[in-house]
């Protein structure tokens, strides 16, 4: 055998010895701590003692040390005082030294000596019988100490007056919340709980000594009795509704204990989320044959994995509707706390025609029992648009086709000319003409559209009446400056258009399908919807986009450019203009009486006096209480005021806070704390002060001149 295993059987003996005398120790003081606070406190001190036990023993045993065991050693003569040699570094050793260490290597293993340390039997007998007398006292002592607080549930209850009252030794509350929640139940000793709506509620008490009767007394009236169970008290219930209440034995603990508060936690209902389509408003598009519904649907403790999906389709139109109702189960995918559902309407199966509606929604339930929770998506209509309707979107494609050549602005053709004077060393000259040309179409076609303001009429056949959308035209034209100014003025007529009824139409032109709807002479009132300076401007404009257009439609964009930024810069003063003249439509204000104008008199006229409207009368209930309560000497209605709370749960923050400010106040009826307490618990409960009436603006520089001049002395007439 080494050194270090005479070591470890020395560390193990000492471990046992200090064991074997303190474990029947600390069991009996565990046995007397049942008797004096109950099983729950002799736990904690049995478990503190054992702990402490044992540390003492590691303790103890962690003394023997390398230095302890060549003590030991050498106290042996065939060591030879040589035992330090055994822990030393064979590195550092001499010779000599390394000799003398194998010879007493070679005797410790030969002839190895018993280091452990004997059994102390006196001691450890000394301290069963100490055991022995501890559990015995423990067996006499009486369940109940007079006079002496305890701790339950973390908090310090207040002893009975005398022997014979029973007081609360020990506590346990379980809550099981209901089954679909899938949470676990939680034990405690504390009697205050925040649980689930639908939990189970189980008591478990202690007494001592034991009481007759024992009940739980809630704030609104309501009694819960205590079935005795042996040496405890148990009682169950459902909680449905928050509350507060108070473990009574009699009236004497009836007015000692403290009450215990229950907060309940309510499940709310599923939400239901629509994924797609994005609004809940769609129109069907051209041949589609499928409508995708996607809905998401999420719950604290789980959606049910059916779901019902209500069609409705709407057939027919004015008065003459059908309506025609399904109902489509569908499963869900995904985790209980957010499913997901889809579903692909064909449109076809569901019997619909142009012109006809079908609305979709989806309704979903918890898991909530016995009763579960229902709740609805929002409405999603998908229209189908009926054949006019195509054949107007249709006609309105048709036409927009040629519509992106009249959005070019003046600054576009600037933009483009600029861009072909850098492409001229590239372009040949034929390329250059043509891309030019059509720079100055586009110049017309803009000059025209700023042409209908001042009463102008497109060029060349029938065209579109000066309405929000932009001016027409199918060819070039280089007709002369003054004929595209003034010629409109001659039409006289009222609907008849010869000339522009013999125009050749050509078939899918633009102008062509408006002229057919339309009229093509001169608005009266877009040629007087600018003032006269306005329209000066604009006239100057449309002379820059003429030379413009001229240059361009001949080849020169340089020489195009100067009169195109006079343009620009007109349209932009056209644009800031301060005055249009709009129809003249509006009251007419009764006539002034002129002899009674600036006389001062005011017979006849109303009172302009601001009437306050009454404050409606309130609940006084509160009003009341919280002035009594500002007094120590005013007696408080608490009845009047709990039935109020009871009516009114959601006047308050915290319902709850207020019913133990109350309960509070009937235990200590001359407790000021107790009165602030609820004094600051109904204020926000009152009813707020309306504001003072808003007051009138200050009269301006020429409000006060005419104040002035009404209370300045007036002169006698001459």
């Amino acid at each position: 055998m080494n050194a270090p295993a005479l070591l470890r059987a020395a560390r193990r003996r000492t471990l046992l010895i200090a064991l074997f005398a303190g474990t029947p120790l600390v069991l009996a003081v565990g046995v007397l701590a049942t008797r004096m606070f109950g099983l729950d406190a002799a736990y904690m001190i049995t478990t503190a003692g054992l702990l402490v036990a044992a540390g003492v023993a590691v303790w103890r045993a962690r003394r023997l040390d390398a230095r302890w065991l060549v003590a030991r050693l050498n106290d042996h003569p065939r060591f030879e005082d040589s035992a330090d040699l055994l822990f030393a570094a064979a590195s550092t050793l001499n010779p000599l030294q390394q000799r003398q260490r194998r010879h007493i290597e070679q005797r410790l293993q030969s002839n190895p000596p018993d280091l452990r340390p004997r059994w102390p039997w006196q001691r450890l007998l000394l301290c069963l019988v100490a055991a022995a007398l501890i559990a015995s006292a423990a067996l006499l002592w009486p369940r109940a100490t007079a006079n002496a607080p305890v701790t339950v549930g973390g908090s310090a209850t207040e002893t009975a007056a005398t022997d014979s009252t029973p007081a609360l030794r020990g506590s346990w509350l379980q809550v099981t919340p209901p089954a679909y929640s899938g949470q676990a139940a939680v034990a405690g000793d504390k009697l205050d709980a925040r649980a689930l709506q639908g939990s189970r509620l189980q008591w478990r008490l202690q007494f001592a000594p034991q009481p007759q009767h024992a009940w739980l007394q809630f704030h609104d009236g309501r009694r819960l009795a205590l079935q005795r169970d042996g040496d405890y008290w148990r009682a169950s219930e459902v909680l449905q509704r928050a509350g507060l209440y108070r473990i009574q034995t009699g009236p004497a603990m009836a007015a000692a204990g403290r009450a215990y508060r229950l907060d309940v936690v309510v499940d709310r209902p599923p939400q239901v989320k629509v994924i797609e389509p994005a609004q809940t408003l769609n129109q069907a598009a051209p041949r589609q044959r499928l409508w995708q519904l996607r809905f998401e649907a999420s719950d604290d403790f789980g959606v049910n994995s059916a779901a019902t999906l209500d069609i409705t389709t709407a057939k027919g139109s004015g008065e003459n509707i059908t309506f025609q109702q399904r109902q489509l189960t569908l499963s869900g995918s995904g985790p209980a706390t957010a499913r997901r559902f889809a579903y692909s309407a064909d449109l076809a199966a569901l019997g619909l025609e142009p012109g006809d509606e079908v609305v979709a929604r989806l309704s979903v339930r918890d898991n909530r029992s016995p009763q579960p929770q229902e709740a609805r998506s929002a409405s999603l209509i998908l229209r189908l648009p009926s054949e006019q309707q195509v054949q107007a979107s249709d006609l309105e494609g048709a036409i927009k086709k040629v519509m992106p050549a009249y959005f070019r602005s003046q600054r576009q053709i600037i933009i483009d000319a600029e861009a072909l004077l850098k492409q001229r060393g590239s372009l040949d000259a034929d390329t250059f003409i043509k891309r030019s040309d059509a720079i100055g179409v586009d110049q017309r076609i803009l000059r025209l559209r700023y042409g209908q303001f001042l009463g102008e009429e497109a060029e060349g056949g029938a065209k579109a009446p000066p309405t929000g959308d932009l001016p027409t035209s199918d060819a070039a034209s280089t007709e002369g400056h003054a004929d595209h100014a003034d010629h409109a003025e001659d039409d006289g007529h009222g609907h008849d258009h010869g000339g522009a009824a013999e125009s050749t139409p050509v078939f899918g032109s633009a102008t062509d399908v408006l002229s057919e709807y339309g009229h093509t002479h001169d608005h009266a009132e877009a040629a007087t919807l600018l003032d006269p300076q306005t329209r000066a401007i604009l006239k100057s404009a449309l002379d820059q986009m003429w030379q413009s257009e001229g240059h361009l439609r001949q080849g020169h964009p340089d020489q195009a450019l100067p009169y195109a930024y006079k343009a620009l810069a007109f349209i932009k003063q056209v644009q800031q203009a301060e005055r249009i003249y709009l129809a003249r439509v509006g009251s007419e204000l009764p006539p002034i009486d002129m002899a009674r104008r600036m006389t001062g008199k005011r017979d006849g006229l109303g009172n302009r006096a601001v009437q306050l409207a009454a404050r409606p009368a309130g609940d006084a209930v509160v009003a009341n209480a919280w002035h009594a309560l500002a007094s120590t000497d005013e007696n408080i209605d608490l009845d009047a005021l709990s039935r109020w709370l009871d009516a009114h749960p959601n006047a308050v923050p915290d319902p709850l806070d207020v019913v133990a400010a109350i309960d509070a106040l009937r235990q200590q009826p001359d407790c000021r704390t107790c009165r602030n307490e609820l004094r600051a618990q109904l204020w926000p409960a009152l009813r707020r002060a309306d504001g003072p009436p808003a007051r009138r603006n200050a009269a301006d520089a020429s409000g006060r001149r005419y104040l002035e001049a009404l209370s300045a002395p007036q002169e006698p007439a001459r």
